[in-house]
């Protein structure tokens, strides 16, 4: 990756607001960033090393709501991008309120990830937690937003006024792998509110998508409806899905457990569970 003063930022607005960004993580002295290996969190850590060293410290969370494919991606991307890299082991499924599935479920995940982060934090000796929330997120329905403000953690680059095209405009510059990856959302984003998570059924739907992705669908999301799965596309992959794959998509998903196979009209959009009324 580059970094440093080998790139150029050469919009205006975006330009103060690196700088900003900059600024803001270099007067915290050491931090954890909270990495997924996700557009945001990439960015954030990308700048972190850049101007914190070794002061910088990612953690990922593996659990089995986080898929085998994006912990491999998380690791070859903290190589690349030269900084401290650890994994520590996130154990939401052991949490009665999360595996409940309520409204408010990503609270007690965010609850015990920025906990772990926490206790990481005060190991090293670093002072501060920081996330890669944004501005785009204000306006999602983000119940893990309070469990970020009860424990203090920070979001640079919300502070520092990055919408997600700043955040893919700014990673391409800096060269990073990540800044035209589709967004992802752990496993427990596929289940309607009220919808019991199990490991089982996690890994019914992590299958039906893995499978789907090695057909070459980028923007995807499977969703569980019981025995049906309720695929979401991006707009420019339902043909293939409709057409000359159609046979092979419905094979595999129904290989993962599922008896029925349905596309979603409306395609791929975030908080798509949301939509529901409440039960």
């Amino acid at each position: 990756m580059v970094r440093g003063e080998a790139y150029q930022v050469a919009d205006v607005l975006l330009r103060d607001k690196t700088e900003a960004l900059r600024t803001i993580v270099s007067a915290l002295g050491g931090c954890v960033v909270g990495f997924s290996g996700g557009v945001d969190s990439a960015l954030l850590f990308a700048v972190a090393v850049e101007v914190l060293g070794n002061q910088a410290l990612a953690v990922t969370a593996t659990s089995e709501t986080y898929p085998e494919r994006e912990l491999s991606e998380a690791r070859t991307l903290a190589r690349r991008i030269g900084g401290r890299h650890l994994e520590i082991v996130s154990e939401e499924l052991d949490i009665p309120e999360f595996r409940d599935n309520p409204r408010n479920r990503c609270y007690y995940c965010k609850k015990e990830l920025f906990g772990k982060l926490r206790t990481v934090a005060d190991r090293e000796g670093l002072q501060h937690v920081l996330d890669g929330t944004n501005v785009d997120d204000a306006g999602d329905h983000r119940p893990g937003r309070i469990a970020a403000e009860e424990l203090h953690v920070r979001s640079p680059l919300e502070e520092a006024g990055f919408t997600k095209l700043d955040i893919r405009e700014l990673s391409r510059i800096m060269g990073l792998p990540t800044w035209d990856k589709p967004a992802f959302a752990c496993l427990s984003s596929r289940f309607p509110y009220g919808t019991a998570i199990t490991p089982e059924r996690v890994g019914q739907v992590g299958m039906a998508e893995e499978s789907l992705r090695r057909l070459g669908f980028r923007t995807l999301r499977v969703r569980y409806h019981g025995s049906v799965a309720r695929i979401e596309l991006g707009d420019i992959e339902f043909e293939r899905a409709t057409g000359t794959l159609r046979d092979e998509v419905v094979s595999l998903v129904k290989a993962a457990g599922f008896t029925y196979v349905a596309l979603d009209l409306q395609g791929y959009r975030t908080g798509a569970m949301n939509e529901a009324p409440d039960i």
